[in-house]
């Protein structure tokens, strides 16, 4: 494998077929292993670089063992996260099967990324393109994307079927049923940003309206779920707004008591002091009494205590992932407890969440109902932190 481009490779008859293919595609079936589904339809233009990795570049074979307590489907987001960070594109932290799902649901394709942490393309590729900022946004807004690790889970079975001639490897799959997928494009071998981007955009030009297209129902559907998602999303704000709002007011009354009885208090304390007398008497007989010593009583004004909100700045940013794939962040005070995360994320009302609590991937860490009244700053969250919701039975 060279470090240039990834080029594409392919033989005419495959042209053919697939420009005389229904909705244009051809579709060969293959079997996956049933742990991932029972067919995959294929339409496969292929991206590679032609030259082997030479034999002194090539590692001896070597997989970490998997972070204890971490699952199986979030064994490649934490592997990947923790190498190199969290600014990368929204992998979904589930099954194939459960990812395909979630793409039906939303009308879009699925980009597909093994994962050769031996493979020496593999951390420049990662840092440079897949990190990069602008296909991060690219597939976070086209795409519902899927990674695993070639050795572990799924990964083993996902290398059989779809055959990656070389690595870095990367697929475009559209999913025709919850059983079956077309894969539109593979891209084999290092490329750059601007690159990966352009051969995404050509696909999904070239082949998703396509296949998009030979699913109405299916789009009708997700245009209904789009409306009410957006609906949804509304009246979450809305609640967000109130709830916000009646803060405010909150915080605000509190103020106004605890002023009101400072007064208060000052003013008992004025009137407790002993007054000087109207006269004072003359020491000696015959002698004039002295005036009186005129004493003005200054009062201080009470002084305004500063909010705890205004005291500490919001400086510890919490991300939130759920089950469904979303993942919302909100910023709260090293001093706030745990407590107020479950306030925000109750706030939230997203539909199906039921009985849940927090838990910190790695090292694995629940925070239930023992650990609301625990800061936020003890419990190591600062400055951020990702935590997951996990649904109690």
């Amino acid at each position: 494998m060279s470090s240039g481009p990834a080029r594409e490779s392919g033989s005419s008859s495959a042209g053919e077929s697939l420009r005389n293919s229904c909705n244009d595609f051809a579709r060969t079936l293959a079997r996956l292993p049933a742990s991932i589904m029972e067919g995959l339809s294929r339409s496969i233009p292929r991206r590679r670089s032609h030259h082997p990795v030479p034999h002194h570049l090539q590692p001896p074979p070597f997989l970490p063992p998997p972070p204890p307590f971490v699952p199986e489907e979030l064994f490649f987001f934490s592997v990947f996260e923790q190498q190199y960070g969290d600014h990368h594109p929204f992998f979904y932290g589930c099954r194939f099967a459960d990812a395909l799902r979630n793409a039906r649901r939303d009308g879009k394709l699925v980009f597909v990324y093994l994962h050769d942490p031996d493979h020496p393309y593999t951390e420049p590729f990662c840092r440079r393109t897949l990190c990069s900022d602008v296909v991060v946004e690219f597939l976070d807004a086209n795409f519902v994307s899927w990674g695993a690790v070639t050795g572990i889970g799924e990964g083993p079975g996902m290398v059989a079927s779809l055959q990656p001639g070389s690595f870095p490897f990367c697929a475009v799959v559209a999913p025709v049923s919850d059983e079956s997928i077309a894969v539109l494009q593979q891209v084999e071998g290092p490329v750059s940003p601007s690159e990966l981007v352009e051969i995404l955009q050509r696909t999904i030009e070239e082949q998703g309206a396509a296949f998009r297209a030979s699913r109405p129902d299916e789009l009708a559907a997700a245009a209904i779920r789009s409306v009410r998602t957006a609906e949804e999303e509304e009246r979450r704000r809305s609640a967000q707004r109130l709830r916000q709002e009646q803060d405010a007011a909150y915080l605000e009354s509190l103020r106004r008591d605890q002023e009101k009885e400072r007064s208060r208090k000052s003013l008992q304390e004025g009137a407790a002091k002993p007054r000087a007398g109207n006269q004072l008497r003359p020491r000696h007989p015959g002698q004039a009494a002295r005036e009186p010593t005129k004493t003005t009583h200054v009062r201080a004004s009470p002084q305004k205590e500063t909010p705890a909100s205004q005291r500490t700045e919001p400086n510890t940013k919490i991300m939130i992932r759920f089950p469904n794939g979303e993942r919302r962040q909100q910023n709260f005070r090293h001093t706030d407890t745990i407590r107020e995360i479950y306030r925000f994320v109750d706030s939230l009302g997203i539909p199906g969440i039921g009985s849940y609590q927090l838990v910190r991937s790695y090292p694995r860490k629940t925070y239930g109902h023992q650990q609301q009244g625990m800061t936020l700053g003890y419990a190591g969250f600062y400055p951020s932190v990702t935590l997951y919701i996990e649904q109690l039975q």
